[in-house]
């Protein structure tokens, strides 16, 4: 056999080697999804279960839904005609002179000690 023929069967039996790895690597993988997937179902299954027991009231809920879905334009109209009786209109005007307090000027004690007269 020549050096050729050797490295051939070295390449081949390396990639045959690579892909054995490859396969058992993406096969690992595989099971840990289809894992997941059955954790998966089993979730949903318990969802649907739940669900069979809250279907018998949503009958109801849709009913009293359709109801005041229906009473909300009026409600809305009467809304807007109570707020606009109740709405504070606020009356633009200025203060006259400087605001004093309702007991007068104050006085300090401080300015009698010195001697000097606050009028």
């Amino acid at each position: 056999m020549s050096s050729l023929q050797w490295w051939s069967v070295i390449d081949v039996a390396l990639f045959i080697g690579g892909l054995a790895v490859f396969l058992f690597i993406l096969g690992s993988q595989l099971k840990k999804v289809g894992n997941n997937l059955e954790e998966s179902a089993d979730l949903v299954w318990q969802i649907k279960k739940d669900a069979e027991k809250i279907d018998p009231g949503l009958t109801s809920i849709n009913t009293t839904g359709r109801v005041v879905a229906g009473a909300l334009p009026l409600l809305s109209g009467m809304g807007e005609a109570i707020v606009v009786g109740a709405t504070f209109v606020h009356e633009e005007h200025e203060a006259d002179g400087v605001n004093r307090p309702a007991m007068g000027t104050r006085r300090s004690r401080m300015m009698e000690a010195v001697g000097a007269d606050q009028d």
